[in-house]
């Protein structure tokens, strides 16, 4: 039986593959098998939700096709607030956002690795987002002051974070009062192997971590928010698993 995964090996499991996808050596992040889990415990292609017109507006390297949703679709985003991004990769969705909420507004993605951080401040320089800043920090530790931010989005990242709960604390401690949160991101239904739940390269492909449905919501209300409720679900297939499975959600909350 596989060993229990300690949380810095997680996160160590997890760095190490971003860097390697903002780096180019690798395409994908989501879905890819382990040696000992070769059925193709796969996700396969994440529901995105772009539209074409909003991507041809931020640079071309931002998007590296690692989301699960568009959170920014549902973010109620409005010139001159401050948002921000959890997990914030080659930085798309926080140039998204940032066209949104204008000059007067501003945007702070937040990213542990430090390949990603250097991809997205250059893609920042590129598109010349005078409005975005990218901050290194984990998400369950946020670079951020409290009660600052009008608006949380986050695409497919809570799910690698192994104490979800200190995540979702975070993010209402920097919430302003009234703000909004608006999060894509992996859950399970049914009872995943633990097989899987021990696999460090299955946690670092958006699986391993996941929560149960209900417990992610559960755990969103528990933090505080109000209003939680899921916008948008995307189910996906699996090739070995009859009894359980993954879904992309996009939930959106309020303090």
């Amino acid at each position: 039986m596989s060993k229990e995964l300690s949380h810095e090996s997680i996160k160590r499991a997890v760095e190490e593959k971003y860097a390697a996808i903002a780096r180019g050596e690798m395409k994908s992040c989501c879905g890819t098998p382990s040696a000992e889990d070769d059925e193709l415990y796969t996700l396969g292609t994440m529901a995105r939700g772009y539209q074409p017109a909003e991507l041809a507006a931020i640079p071309e390297g931002a998007n590296l096709g690692l989301g699960c949703g568009d959170p920014t679709a549902d973010a109620d985003l409005q010139p001159g607030q401050t948002v921000l991004d959890l997990g914030s990769g080659a930085g798309v969705d926080c140039f998204l956002a940032a066209r949104r909420v204008g000059p007067t507004g501003h945007v702070i993605g937040v990213d542990m690795t430090d390949a990603m951080l250097e991809r997205a401040r250059a893609n920042a320089r590129q598109g010349g987002f005078a409005n975005v800043e990218f901050r290194k920090g984990e998400i369950e530790k946020l670079p951020v002051e409290s009660g600052t931010i009008d608006r949380i989005i986050s695409n497919c990242v809570i799910n690698l974070a192994p104490d979800k709960r200190a995540v979702f604390a975070e993010a209402y401690r920097v919430l302003k009062p009234g703000g909004i949160m608006s999060i894509s991101d992996i859950v399970s239904f049914g009872a995943v192997p633990d097989s899987v739940r021990k696999s460090a390269e299955l946690w670092a492909g958006c699986i391993a971590g996941t929560m149960d449905r209900l417990d992610y919501l559960a755990l969103i209300r528990e933090a505080g928010f109000q209003q939680v409720s899921v916008v948008r679900e995307v189910a996906y297939e699996v090739v070995q698993g009859p009894d359980f499975g993954f879904a992309s959600i996009t939930v959106w909350a309020t303090k």
